[in-house]
């Protein structure tokens, strides 16, 4: 079966990486679900030799992988939390935000971010297309439309009398972008919600961070695209929009945040030129700098059964910690199941009880973790290490991405 780009239409024929055939990372299943048959669909990436998007076929429709009992609550992580919350303030400071703004959301989840805006007295908005986020975020007084984000709700939230009649000052999409299929119509119905002098903000992880860091895991069905900047301002460009400012983050793995402008309003910062030159002397425009990605996973595939095996041959219990979904992705492409990784401890409620697609591992509370003589905790959210390590000061770490690491107890 042939595969067209998202971007330009291209025939995909570069293959990237194959991480087999794996269940949506986010489907965790209930103890009646194990007894079904469990769908899987290929998890093959490709770049796009015409405008070099990187890319997994959507293989399954969002509704599919986006459904009502969504399992990934934002405010989980406390780290991401202030992440919002210093992002917040810098926005307000720097757009001059105040009673009369609007700020609007674009997978809002639980309210994570919206919350810091709403207790400054700035109106705003979230759109959300998952159930369970959606009424986490109203249980915080956040209003929030339940619907996928694209230009004919954006035509429709700016039709005269509607909530964004006026436009916004301020778009956020986070870690969105990578997560819509049809990425021409989303950055078109941003560039319809902007005021004339709006900005939008769009954090997303760094195709050349995932590429440098080995983070192989961090692919998976929800996941359509892989992005660098030059390949987002062609997009951009595309819909009247450019961008005028660009950071780099340490979020999941290393991201961008680029501030995008309509065109004629503003001139790019240096920091995006700089960025541009990186990106081109790292030949992300060369086959070549693909050739190794899948040798590299498939090192850190063995040296993670390598680790559970030789611990459960030593007599050690090894248990998971973060039921991410990227940890999916690295269980199932190793095919570890519940003989090397009895149980998984997660703080998220809404996964505890439930069990990981396709290894079937079930997933326990933090609670239910200190209760087990444990002897190696294996941190499936490795981005997340430093967090859990100050949490769980008293067991010893092993992370598998970008290659095998342990890390003692503090």
């Amino acid at each position: 079966m042939s595969h067209s780009c998202r971007h330009c239409g291209s025939l995909l024929q570069q293959e990237v990486i194959d991480l087999g055939h794996q269940p949506p990372s986010n489907a965790y299943l209930t103890a009646e679900q194990l007894l079904l048959p469990e769908l899987t669909y290929p998890l093959k990436v490709y770049v796009c030799t015409d405008c070099w998007l990187v890319q997994l076929p959507a293989h399954a429709a969002a509704e599919e992988l986006f459904t009502a009992d969504y399992a990934y609550f934002s405010s989980t992580s406390e780290s991401w939390c202030a992440h919002a919350q210093r992002f917040v303030e810098q926005a307000v400071e720097q757009l001059e935000l105040g009673p009369k703004s609007l700020v609007v959301e674009i997978a809002s989840n639980d309210g994570y971010l919206l919350q810091y805006v709403q207790q400054r007295g700035i109106p705003c908005l979230g759109i959300e297309p998952t159930q369970a986020t959606a009424n986490a975020a109203r249980n915080r007084g956040i209003e929030t439309i339940e619907r996928f984000f694209g230009t004919a709700l954006a035509e429709e939230l700016t039709a005269e009398g509607a909530p964004v009649s006026g436009g916004a000052d301020l778009v956020v999409a986070n870690n969105v972008l990578a997560h819509v299929p049809d990425i021409n119509d989303f950055m078109a119905g941003i560039a319809k919600l902007l005021k004339p002098q709006g900005r939008a903000s769009l954090e997303f992880p760094h195709l050349l961070r995932l590429l440098e860091g080995n983070q192989f895991d961090t692919i998976y069905h929800e996941h359509y695209s892989y992005l660098s900047l030059k390949v987002v301002q062609q997009i951009a460009n595309l819909v009247g929009l450019v961008i005028a400012d660009v950071e780099q983050l340490a979020t999941h793995g290393g991201s961008l945040r680029v501030w995008l402008v309509h065109q004629g309003t503003t001139e790019p910062s240096r920091s995006v030129e700089e960025l541009l030159a990186i990106e081109a002397i790292s030949q992300l425009e060369q086959i070549e700098t693909y050739t190794d990605f899948q040798k590299r996973a498939e090192a850190a595939k063995d040296d993670l059964l390598g680790f559970l095996l030789q611990e459960k041959q030593n007599g050690k219990f090894v248990l998971g910690y973060g039921a991410a979904a990227k940890g999916n992705t690295l269980l199932n492409y190793a095919g570890v199941k519940v003989d090397l990784l009895p149980a998984v401890a997660d703080r998220a409620m809404s996964k505890q009880g439930k069990f990981l697609p396709g290894s079937h591992i079930p997933v326990i509370s933090p609670e239910e973790l200190i209760k087990q003589q444990v002897d190696w905790l294996l941190v499936l959210p490795w981005n997340l290490v430093h967090e859990i390590r100050k949490q769980l000061p008293e067991y010893p770490l092993v992370t598998a991405i970008p290659e095998l690491k342990t890390w003692s107890s503090q």
